[in-house]
């Protein structure tokens, strides 16, 4: 398993815009895929799931794949959600 954390810097937080593009990240690696936020756990490859966590900016979030593609996929998205900067 690998993970990453991550604190939300975009200012309207991981709602549905940016919430929308992770997901289609996400659902291009094999890997099980989770986000984490204050005990609570989403499955990275569903929009629903990932907004539940209610990610707003300052939150505080890991990045968790497990699979064959683990490394690149936890890469990818938290570039990702660095390049949501404002």
């Amino acid at each position: 398993m690998t993970e990453k954390v991550f604190v939300v810097k975009n200012e309207t937080g991981l709602h549905a815009r940016p919430a929308s593009l992770f997901v289609q990240k996400a659902a291009k690696f094999k890997s099980v895929i989770k986000l984490k936020r204050d005990g609570k756990e989403a499955n990275a490859k569903s929009i629903i799931s990932v907004l539940s966590l209610g990610a707003s900016k300052g939150s505080e979030v890991t990045v968790c794949a497990d699979g064959v593609d683990e490394v690149e996929a936890v890469d990818a998205l938290v570039e990702l959600l660095d390049n949501l900067e404002e």
